[in-house]
C-alpha cells in the first residue's frame, strides 16, 4: 500500500509542478510552501550550519513515516488475510497487508538509522571535543564561582554526562516504541470501532449501521495522528542533532 501513496504522491506532485519556474505557478506554490513550512520548522533547531546537510534525512524522515501511517487507513490493509470463522464473524490470524509502522521492526529500523546519522552529523560538524564537553564539561564559570563550587561542579556534571549517555543509548528503544505504540493502537482502535455494534449485542441492522459510522470519526482522527507522529520522530532527531550542533548559532 505505501508504494501506491508514493506513486500517487509522485504523480500529484508531478501535476501541479510540472515544469518549475522562477515565477512559480499555483501548483508549484503549493510543493514550494509544503517545502518551505518543513524547512521553518527544521532549520531553527538543527542550525544554518546543518540544515542542508541534514534535512535531506529529516524530510525524509517524516514523508517516508507519513506515507506508511496514512497508507495503513486504506481500506483492506490488516482486514484481508487468513483466518478462522469465530461467532459467526471471520477473524484475521495472518493479514496479507498490515501497516508499516504497526512492525517493531519497521521502527526500529527507522531509530537507528536516524541515530547512526545523528552520530555522523555531530562528529563531521560539532567535533569531538565539543561533544565531550557537552557531555561532561563543566558548564560553570570559574571566574565567577569559588573553586571549591567549581570542582564540586565539575564532579556532579561528570556524572550527569554518564546519564546522559544512558539516555542515548535508550534513544531508537523510545523513538521505535512511540512511533508504534501509536500506530498499533490506533490501529486495533479502529477495529473494536468497527465491531462495536457485535460487541454490544445490537440488532443486525444497527451492528452494519454501527460499522460504517462507528469508526468513521477516530478514522481522521488516525490521519492526524500519522501527521502528527510523522513531525514529532522528524523533530525529536532534529533537536538531537541541535542539542550539539547549533551552539554557534545561539551565541548569535
Amino acid at each position: 500500500t505505501s508504494w501506491v501513496v508514493s506513486i500517487f504522491i509522485i504523480i500529484l506532485v508531478r501535476i501541479l509542478v510540472k515544469t518549475p519556474k522562477l515565477i512559480p505557478t499555483k501548483g508549484q506554490l503549493i510543493v514550494e510552501s509544503a517545502i518551505g513550512g518543513l524547512r521553518a520548522l527544521v532549520e531553527p533547531i538543527v542550525g544554518r550550519k546543518t540544515f542542508f546537510p541534514s534535512f535531506w534525512l529529516l524530510s525524509g524522515l517524516f514523508i517516508f513515516i507519513l506515507i506508511q501511517n496514512w497508507s495503513g487507513l486504506m481500506p483492506g490493509v490488516g482486514t484481508v488475510g487468513n483466518g478462522y470463522m469465530k461467532d459467526g464473524h471471520f477473524s484475521i490470524v495472518e493479514p496479507l497487508i498490515r501497516p508499516g509502522n504497526a512492525d517493531l521492526n519497521m521502527t526500529l529500523a527507522l531509530a537507528l538509522v536516524a541515530n547512526l546519522f545523528w552520530i555522523y552529523y555531530i562528529v563531521k560538524f560539532a567535533g569531538i571535543k565539543v561533544i565531550l564537553k557537552d557531555w561532561f564539561g563543566n558548564k560553570a564559570d570559574k571566574n565567577q564561582v569559588h573553586i571549591t563550587i567549581f570542582l564540586m561542579l565539575g564532579v556532579l556534571f561528570l556524572a550527569v554526562g554518564f546519564i546522559e549517555i544512558l539516555s542515548i543509548l535508550f534513544r531508537p528503544v523510545s523513538l521505535s516504541f512511540r512511533l508504534f505504540g501509536n500506530v498499533f493502537g490506533g490501529e486495533s482502535l479502529l477495529h473494536s470501532m468497527f465491531l462495536l455494534g457485535e460487541s454490544l449485542g445490537l440488532p443486525e441492522i444497527a451492528t452494519k449501521i454501527s460499522m460504517v459510522i462507528a469508526p468513521l470519526p477516530f478514522y481522521f482522527m488516525e490521519m492526524l495522528i500519522g501527521l502528527v507522529q510523522a513531525l514529532v520522530f522528524m523533530l525529536l532527531v532534529s533537536v538531537y542533532i541541535g542539542l550539539i550542533c547549533n551552539h554557534e548559532d545561539e551565541h548569535h
